[in-house]
Order: structure tokens, then C-alpha cells, then sequence
């Protein structure tokens, strides 16, 4: 008898281990690593959240994030020459962010709102493919901490170009009467000639100011107004403020104004009979020739209304598309109105900082009204 015979091989159970074949430079002892399942599907949700969240944002903050990325890469150029080792653009940790907002303070000088907007950018370009980096949370809060100290520096707040002005009652009626001619612009190669606005256009305007300071709208906001959100009704317009950049809708009351040159009810109507909407968007191009577009005027259409309407009015201060939101809220406190009312109709959330921040301003030349607020 063999010895083979004499002792079978016994073969001793096995355990089966689920793995994955991965490099051996990215395993941690050895070139087999075990699939974790769980890890795996926690993996595709994170990712598919991010890609949610990326495609809801609007376009504009896009572009920005883009931007912030772009200063991102230029302090890193930046560090690296006065180093000699330029780091990787996903080296985003809280060495490389404090040093990325002191050098935004100090060398760029920027305002401490466009710092606070930049650490935001450069956060969720960094998390976001191709890069997918990690950034540790002690990074952007070491960083906010700096930014926080930074805005109780009146100097550094006074950077850039500071609060809107705000837009009254006397400037939407000198932008009323204001002359059509739009002069020449010094220096401009696109703009040699002085040109006289078309009448199609002058209604636009007239109506987008006073429609927006009425409703206490967002550039965005009147961009998206729809004829259909604007009806008329016999104590003016009931105003339907739609959703913009996740912001709730609204509902907005708008009066006859006591001066016709102000009043947004009459501007309204004169805009619609001009322009003969019954759907669509509210507020529309016109070319120079005084021809109506189909599409919808952008949130950027609109504040250069607002702002050329001011220039061409000769009003000594620059209005921007957030002029006729603040002015209408410090105008309303000014006269009068509680803040909770005012706060509805501009759609400010309860704690907002911002809004408690105009009626604390405006209350300091309280003057009440019997009706309206003064248009």
C-alpha cells in the first residue's frame, strides 16, 4: 500500500471572501482589497447629490464658481513663485485657505464679502469632478473665522463698490420725464453717436422701474415675471413673484400711485397696450428700430434698465438692480409701514439681517403717510 493510500489528503474548508482586483500601489497590504458594498453605494449617492445640486444651481453662480476657481489657481502661482514648489490646485487644506484669504486681503484687496464668496467657490469646485478633493470642514471654518474679523474693519468694507444706492419716489419720477436721447459715450468704440430711444423701449423702462421697485424685486425676479403672473385687478395689480434660485414664491400687492409719473399701475397697462402682451414673458427686448423681441429680457437686461434709466434721468447717484428692492423697503419704513407687512412683500425671511438692518436705517426719519407709500 501506497503511502498515499495509507493517508488521503484531507482538504480543509475554505473561506470565500468577496474582492476586487485593484493595483498593488493602491492597496494597503497587498494587491486584493475586499469590495465593501455599503461603501460603494454611500459612494454613488454623495456623488449623485453633488451632480443634483450642480445642475440646480443658477448659471450665473456657475460662472462665479468657475472665476473663484480661476483666483484659486492664480494665488497658488502666486505661492509658488516665492516658494519655489508650486502646490496642487487640490491641496485645499486650513494652511492653504487661511493663506488663500490673507493673500485676497493683503494683495488683492478685496472686499470681505468677495473673500466669503470666493472660499465658497473654490470649496465646491474643489469637491466637484475632475478633482474630488477633500476638504477637511476646520479649513473653511479657520477661514470664515478670518472673514468674520475682516468685516468689522469699516476700511475693508468699504472696498468694491459698496452698498446699492437706494431708489426713491422723487427718482422714479425725474426717470419718468427723462429725455429718450441717450447721449454719446466718451471714448466708447462701440458707441460714437447719440441716439434717441424708441418709444417701445421708453414704456419697457418706464415699466420695469416702477414694477420693480413696487413688488421689491430682484433683478431675477422681474426677469421672470410672466404676463400671466400680473393681473389687474381694482386696487391695482395683484403680483405673482415667482421662484427664483430656490427662493420661495410670493404674492405682491401693487397700488395706484398717487403721481402718474410714478405710478406702476399705469406704467404697467401703458407697457402691455404698447407692446400688445398676452403671454409670455413680461419684459422683453426692443431693438433700436422699436421692434419687440420674443425673448425674455435677463436679469443682467434688466439692471442695465434700471442704471441707464438713472443716468439718462441725471440722477447723482448709481442705481443697480438691488436700488429699487432697498428702496422700496427703507421708503415704506420711512413712511410709516410696519415691518412685517414691508418684510412680505419683499420676501425677506424672518431673521434676515440684511432687511432688520434697512428698518433700523429707515426708522430714524420715520414719517407716516395716510395712504400708499408715496409713488
Amino acid at each position: 500500500m501506497s503511502a498515499e493510500e495509507e493517508h488521503p489528503t484531507v482538504l480543509e474548508p475554505v473561506e470565500v471572501v468577496d474582492a476586487e482586483l485593484v493595483e498593488a500601489s493602491d492597496a494597503s497590504g497587498g494587491g486584493v482589497v475586499p469590495a465593501d458594498p455599503a461603501a460603494a453605494v454611500l459612494a454613488a449617492l454623495e456623488q449623485g447629490a453633488e451632480e443634483e445640486l450642480h445642475r440646480a444651481r443658477a448659471h450665473k453662480t456657475k460662472t462665479g464658481y468657475t472665476r473663484d476657481w480661476e483666483v484659486w489657481q492664480e494665488f497658488h502661482d502666486w505661492l509658488g513663485e516665492r516658494t519655489g514648489h508650486r502646490l496642487s490646485d487640490t491641496d485645499v487644506t486650513r494652511g492653504t485657505m487661511v493663506a488663500f484669504v490673507t493673500w485676497l486681503d493683503e494683495v488683492i484687496k478685496a472686499p470681505p464679502n468677495t473673500i466669503d464668496r470666493r472660499v465658497t467657490g473654490v470649496t465646491v469646485t474643489a469637491r466637484r469632478p475632475p478633482y474630488r478633493a477633500e476638504v477637511p470642514k476646520e479649513a473653511t471654518l479657520a477661514a470664515r473665522e478670518l472673514i468674520r474679523k475682516y468685516r468689522n474693519d469699516p476700511a475693508r468694507m468699504a472696498r468694491g463698490r459698496g452698498q446699492a444706492a437706494h431708489a426713491t419716489p422723487e427718482h422714479l419720477r425725474r426717470m419718468h420725464t427723462a429725455s429718450p436721447t441717450v447721449p454719446r459715450r466718451p471714448g466708447s468704440r462701440r458707441r460714437r453717436r447719440e441716439y434717441v430711444l424708441p418709444d417701445l423701449a421708453v414704456y419697457r423702462n418706464q415699466a420695469l422701474t416702477k414694477m420693480a421697485w413696487a413688488i421689491s424685486g430682484r433683478a431675477a425676479e422681474v426677469s421672470a415675471l410672466d404676463v400671466s403672473h400680473i393681473k389687474l385687478v381694482e386696487e391695482g395689480l395683484e403680483v405673482h413673484v415667482p421662484s427664483v434660485k430656490g427662493r420661495p414664491p410670493r404674492d405682491a400687492d401693487v397700488a395706484f400711485g398717487q403721481h402718474p409719473e410714478s405710478c406702476p399701475v399705469l406704467a404697467w397697462l401703458a407697457w402691455q397696450g404698447a407692446a400688445e402682451l398676452a403671454e409670455g414673458p413680461a419684459f422683453r427686448s426692443v431693438d433700436q428700430w422699436g421692434r419687440l423681441g420674443s425673448g425674455r429680457l435677463s436679469p443682467d437686461g434688466c439692471r442695465l434698465v434700471i442704471t441707464r434709466a438713472g443716468k439718462q434721468a441725471g440722477i447723482d447717484v448709481r442705481l443697480t438692480g438691488h436700488s429699487a428692492r432697498a428702496g422700496f423697503i427703507t421708503t415704506a419704513i420711512e413712511q410709516g409701514k410696519r415691518p412685517d407687512e414691508v418684510r412680505r412683500q419683499s420676501g425677506h425671511a424672518a431673521k434676515s439681517a440684511v432687511f432688520w438692518e434697512y428698518v433700523r436705517k429707515a426708522q430714524r426719519w420715520h414719517n407716516p403717510v395716510s395712504r400708499g407709500i408715496g409713488l
